[in-house]
């Protein structure tokens, strides 16, 4: 958990199932989906390609409507998008005709915040960030990892309640991934908000989440829940430790799991699956 304050941004989604239309033809992609996050919760959503993964986030954005069953923020049904719900996708959307200092100040300007304060408060976001030094420059003068803190502080800057990731360093090599998945983690801790974050990457859900819920192959049904309890702050050297590998080849063998076979056992380290009973999480 956070150890900054949080008292809103809890999530529930109760009976939740998405239809969508491709061409012709109708398909269900999310199928009874029954879940909640915490306020100030870490939350990742590990799954295979295809799973219903990006469709739940589209729905909790509020871009995407549930065919069936009830998905709310702090009670209240959501009913299309909202500053309050902050998302930052793989690839940035900052504006390339405006600095990074405006294209961060962008959304106090839509809600009427004058120009010294938004500019002052975006300022601040920068810093947060490690942008500081860059907030008169392009969108396009940036690295790939810049553009995404960027865009991380364009969306943190409305002080959102929940924010949704959906596989946002998955287009970045590996080391500015791990430095992105590391400062995502500092940020998080100072402010507090709620994360729900996508990714197929085993390493990186382990590494960022209080908990992750595992996504079985489309229609995309929620298949194992497991809490981590790996000490915060978090670094690299997490990686290569005995009960991370452990974890990582249970959630290994959950995306490789077919439908009609039984799921697989997580069994206390370094213990053969004979000697222990299931130690599953029912959702």
């Amino acid at each position: 958990m956070s150890t900054g304050q949080q008292m809103h941004g809890r999530v529930d989604g109760r009976g939740l199932s998405i239809r969508l239309e491709e061409g012709d033809e109708a398909f269900e992609a999310v199928q009874r989906l029954d879940f909640a996050v915490e306020p100030g919760e870490f939350v990742c959503i590990l799954g295979p390609s295809g799973c219903g993964k990006s469709t739940l986030l589209g729905a909790l954005a509020g871009h995407l409507a549930p065919s069936d069953g009830t998905l709310s923020v702090d009670g209240q049904a959501i009913a299309g998008p909202s500053p309050l719900r902050g998302m930052v996708f793989q690839h940035h959307t900052l504006l390339p005709w405006r600095s990074v200092l405006d294209n961060v100040a962008f959304g106090l300007k839509m809600q009427g915040i004058g120009k010294a304060e938004r500019r002052r408060q975006a300022a601040e976001m920068l810093r947060l960030v490690g942008l500081a030094e860059f907030a008169e420059r392009w969108p396009s003068q940036l690295s790939g990892g810049m553009q995404q803190r960027a865009e991380i502080a364009r969306v943190l800057i409305n002080r959102p309640r929940l924010l949704l990731m959906d596989e946002p360093f998955g287009a970045l090599d590996a080391q500015t991934r791990s430095r992105m998945q590391e400062l995502l983690l500092k940020i998080w801790a100072r402010i507090g908000t709620t994360v729900v974050f996508v990714t197929h990457d085993i390493d990186e859900a382990l590494f960022l989440a209080d908990r992750i819920l595992v996504m079985s192959p489309r229609p995309g049904r929620f298949i194992e829940e497991l809490r981590l309890d790996f000490a915060r702050p978090r670094n690299a050297s997490l990686l290569t430790r005995p009960d991370f590998t452990h974890l990582k080849r249970h959630c290994l063998a959950l995306l490789r799991h077919e439908e009609g076979r039984e799921l697989p056992r997580l069994t206390p380290l370094g213990l053969p699956l004979s000697e222990h009973p299931p130690l599953r999480i029912a959702l």
